[in-house]
């Protein structure tokens, strides 16, 4: 049975999210798959009693409602991935640790298009979490450059834990909108009933990279301490 607080909460999430708020074209729904994976892990242990990951990719004022016990909005983003992460490698799950770091890597919704979002201050538990930022709106400054880069280094990540670094072009974001459109439509998707992500369905993702920029980004990067003791904790 629920409790009165998270009835409260769910209540107050939905008003939130109803609100007309201004912001970028919602699309925290558009990389389904990782969002259901990070669900899974964060909801082994959940510390901060965070509602939904889903909250962590919204702008600050939607964010809130969901936040639990986490009062620094820029940094929900990544308080979520690392925890799914530590639960996921204390589980043994390689899918669940490149999935938090995906997560970790994916634009958050902003004001309007071509407003970067605030980048978190705080060092997360684990190094694997802490290397990352957030993509950044395709229409903002510099954002080709930045996001690349961003995608490398994820899959510098994802590869020390043993997974697959192409999953890194998974954290792509949408083709730049137009900084003139006033309706906020642009390239973007937002279908939570899509299990598959409407940005993979709908062939919406900009690769930030080659695959043989990736590869050349992950030579001589080998498994770290995170992937083994993953490995130990299913042997």
């Amino acid at each position: 049975m629920l409790s009165l607080k998270l009835v409260a909460l769910l209540a107050c999430s939905c008003l939130c999210l109803a609100a007309p708020i201004r912001r970028e074209v919602p699309q925290e729904h558009s990389h389904e798959p990782i969002l259901t994976s990070v669900r899974a892990s964060l909801n082994l242990n959940n510390p901060d009693q965070i509602v939904d990951p889903v909250f962590a990719l919204l702008g600050d004022a939607a964010a809130a409602a969901g936040a639990g016990d986490v009062t620094d909005l820029a940094c929900l983003q990544q308080v979520v991935a690392d925890q799914a992460f530590t639960n996921a490698k204390a589980a043994g799950d390689v899918d669940g640790m490149v999935n938090a770091l995906i997560f970790r890597a994916l634009e958050r919704n902003t004001g309007q298009v071509g407003l970067a979002s605030e980048l978190c201050t705080e060092t997360a538990t684990n190094a694997e979490i802490a290397a990352l930022t957030q993509h950044q709106d395709p229409a903002s400054t510099n954002a080709a450059a930045t996001n690349k880069a961003i995608a490398l280094e994820l899959a510098q990540q994802i590869a020390s834990v043993g997974g697959d670094p192409q999953d890194a072009l998974k954290s792509g974001t949408f083709a730049p909108g137009n900084l003139d459109d006033t309706t906020g439509k642009g390239n973007t998707c937002d279908d939570a009933n899509d299990p598959n992500g409407c940005i993979f369905t709908q062939n919406l993702l900009v690769a930030d990279a080659t695959a043989d920029e990736i590869n050349a980004a992950v030579a001589g990067v080998s498994a770290s301490n995170a992937a083994s003791a993953a490995s130990s904790t299913t042997a």
